[in-house]
């Protein structure tokens, strides 16, 4: 039984369907797997407890929406 686990930011409800949705879709077509074997997981982390380069995700955000508005 395969198993896709997913680590994230906050999703809304209907993120969290079309992920699942979508990520066993493509993964039992290119496993050849059928979908009724796939276990999926969301795990929701807050933005500041991940970080890239260096910095937590909220921080990252802030900078990222400043520079692209």
């Amino acid at each position: 039984m395969p198993y896709i686990k997913i680590e994230s930011g906050k999703l809304s409800d209907e993120q969290k369907v079309t992920l699942i949705q979508r990520l066993t879709e493509v993964s039992s077509e290119i496993m050849q797997i059928p979908q009724d074997f796939f276990t999926v997981t969301i795990t929701e982390l807050p933005d500041k407890n991940f970080g890239i380069g260096g910095k937590p995700i909220d921080i990252v955000k802030t900078e990222y929406k400043r520079k692209h508005q």
